[in-house]
C-alpha cells in the first residue's frame, strides 16, 4: 500500500505564499479627533468657574472621588453598588457581547478546515454499470473529504472589519465605565438626599416645638384677656405651616432610601436602616480637586465612548471599500472514495490545490453609495463626538458655577444664623431679666430656627451640588494603580 497523501507540505508553502500577499488596507487610516489634543483650544487651562474658593484646578480629581468624604458608610454602599446594580451588570454583558462579536471577526483571519465521511454499505446498480440485469456484490465502501480554505485579505476588508470590532470593544467598555460613573454619583446622591432630607427633618420639629410654645403662651394671654382672637389664631395658623413642612421632607428621605436601595441591587424595602437614621449629609470641607479640561477629555467615558464610536465609523469606510475589489481564497481539498480494504491508498485519493478568485462585478452606484453611506457617518460620528466634547465642558462650567454660587449663598445663610443667634441669645437674657415679654422671645427663637433650616436646606444643595460636580468630572471609573501607572 502507497503512504497516504499528507497535506503538511502544501500547508507550509500556502502559508509563505500568504505572508508575500499583505497590502496596506483599503480606506482611511484613523487618527484620533482634533479636540483631544492636549493644546487644544476648548479644553487647554483650567475651568473659567473653578474659583478659589470652590474648586482647585493645580489638584487633580483622584480616583475613587467619594472616599474624599472619609466616610464608611457611603464607601461601603458604594461599593456594594458596583457589585449588584442591575444597570452596571447589563453594561458588562453588553461588553461581554462585544468581545465575542471582536473574537468572530477574528476568525476571517485564520483558515477555514472542514472536515467530513464515513463508511457505508450496499452496490451500485446494474445500469450504473452498464450491465443491464446485473446485480454486483455489496461491499463495505468509504468516503473522506478535507479541505483548507484561507481568504486573502488582500485589500485589507478583514483588517479593517476587525478594526471597527476592536473599536466597538472600547466603546463597550466606555459605557461601562460610564454606567460606574453614574451609579457612583447616584449612589452618593441619593445618600446625600436622605441624610439632608433627616437634617431638615430635625430642623423642622425644632421650629415646631418653639411654634407650639408660642400657641400655648398665646392661649393663656387670650384667657387672661391680655391678647386678641386674632393673635392666638395666627399663632396656630403658623404652627400648622410648619407642620405641613415636615411630610414632604419624610417623603423625600424615604425616596431617597428607596432610590439606595434599588441602585445597591436591593428591593426598596430592603434600604439601610442606618441610613434612615442620617441626620449629617456629606460634604467636603475646602476646594474640590478638579484638574484642568484637558485632564477631563481623558476621563470622561461618555467622551471616550463617542471617540471609539468615530474609530468604528471610519474602519467601515475600508470595509465597504473593499466591497469594490476581487476577494481571493486559497484552498487545498482532498478526498478519498473506494473500497473499506483500499482506506488511504493512493489510488483512491485526488486533491486540488490552488486559488479561487471570487468578484461579484459591482454595481458602481451602489458601492460608491455604500462608501458615501459609511463617509457620512463618519462626519456624523466626529460631530456627535465634538457635541459630547463641548457638553462636557459645558456640563463643568456650569456644575462648578453653581457651586460657586450656593457656596456664596450658605455664607450669606450662616452670617445671618449666626444674627440670629445673637438675637435670641440677647432676647433670652432680656427675658430672664423681666425687661422684655416672652413673646418677643419666642419671636426671636422662632427667627433662629427660621435661619437654622434655612442653612439645612443650603447645606443639603451644597452636597448635591458637590456630587453634581463630581458627576460632570466623570471619575470613578478608574483604577487606582491603573491612574498611578498612568
Amino acid at each position: 500500500m502507497k503512504p497516504a497523501f499528507s497535506l503538511a507540505p502544501l500547508a507550509l508553502g500556502a502559508a509563505a505564499l500568504l505572508a508575500g500577499c499583505a497590502t496596506h488596507p483599503v480606506g482611511p487610516d484613523y487618527h484620533p479627533p482634533e479636540a483631544l489634543q492636549p493644546a487644544h483650544a476648548a479644553s487647554a487651562g483650567a475651568f473659567a468657574s473653578a474659583e478659589a474658593q470652590a474648586a482647585s484646578s493645580a489638584t487633580p480629581l483622584p480616583p475613587q472621588w467619594w472616599r474624599l468624604y472619609d466616610d464608611a458608610r457611603l464607601d461601603a454602599l458604594i461599593e456594594q453598588a458596583f457589585a449588584h446594580n442591575t444597570d452596571l451588570r447589563q453594561a458588562v454583558a453588553n461588553l461581554e457581547r462585544e468581545q465575542a462579536v471582536d473574537q468572530e471577526v477574528r476568525g476571517a483571519q485564520k483558515p477555514s478546515v472542514t472536515v467530513g465521511g464515513g463508511p457505508s454499505f450496499g452496490h451500485k446498480s446494474g445500469l450504473d454499470l452498464v450491465k443491464p440485469g446485473y446485480e454486483p456484490p455489496s461491499t463495505m465502501n468509504y468516503g473522506a473529504t478535507a479541505s483548507l480554505s484561507y481568504q486573502l485579505d488582500l485589500f485589507g476588508q478583514i483588517r479593517r472589519a476587525i478594526e471597527a470590532a476592536e473599536a466597538g470593544t472600547g466603546s463597550a467598555e466606555a459605557a461601562v465605565d460610564l454606567v460606574r460613573v453614574n451609579v457612583a454619583a447616584g449612589t452618593a446622591r441619593a445618600y446625600a438626599e436622605a441624610c439632608s432630607a433627616g437634617l431638615r427633618l430635625q430642623s423642622a420639629n425644632t421650629s415646631i416645638q418653639l411654634q407650639q410654645q408660642a400657641v400655648t403662651l398665646s392661649d393663656r394671654l387670650q384667657q387672661a384677656g391680655k391678647v386678641g382672637v386674632i393673635d392666638a389664631a395666627r399663632a396656630r395658623g403658623q404652627l400648622e405651616q410648619l407642620r405641613a413642612a415636615v411630610p414632604p421632607l419624610q417623603a423625600a428621605r424615604q425616596n431617597a432610601l428607596y432610590r439606595l436601595a434599588t441602585l445597591t441591587g436591593a428591593p426598596p424595602r430592603e434600604f439601610p436602616q442606618a441610613v434612615a437614621e442620617c441626620a449629617a449629609p456629606p460634604r467636603l470641607a475646602g476646594a474640590i480637586p478638579v484638574g484642568d479640561g484637558a485632564a477631563l477629555l481623558r476621563r470622561r467615558p461618555d467622551i471616550r465612548q463617542a471617540e471609539r464610536g468615530v474609530a468604528v465609523a471610519n474602519a467601515r469606510i475600508g470595509v465597504a471599500t473593499a466591497d469594490l475589489y476581487p476577494k481571493v481564497s486559497l484552498g487545498i481539498s482532498a478526498i478519498s472514495a473506494g473500497r473499506l480494504n483500499d482506506f488511504g491508498s493512493s489510488d483512491t485519493l485526488n486533491y486540488s490545490l490552488g486559488p479561487l478568485i471570487s468578484w461579484t462585478i459591482p454595481n458602481t452606484g451602489a458601492a460608491q453609495a455604500r462608501i458615501a453611506q459609511a463617509e457620512a457617518g463618519t462626519r456624523s460620528a466626529l460631530a456627535r463626538f465634538d457635541g459630547t466634547v463641548l457638553n462636557a465642558l459645558r456640563e463643568t462650567e456650569t456644575a462648578l458655577n453653581v457651586y460657586a454660587r450656593e457656596l456664596d449663598r450658605h455664607a450669606a445663610l450662616k452670617a445671618a444664623r449666626d444674627q440670629s443667634a445673637i438675637v435670641a441669645d440677647q432676647a433670652r437674657q432680656l427675658y430672664r431679666n423681666g425687661k422684655t415679654g416672652s413673646l418677643d422671645a419666642l419671636d426671636a427663637e422662632r427667627a433662629l430656627a427660621g435661619s437654622e433650616a434655612a442653612l439645612a436646606a443650603s447645606d443639603a444643595q451644597l452636597s448635591d451640588d458637590q456630587i453634581g460636580v463630581f458627576l460632570a468630572l466623570g471619575g470613578g471609573w478608574e483604577q487606582p494603580a491603573a491612574v498611578a501607572a498612568r
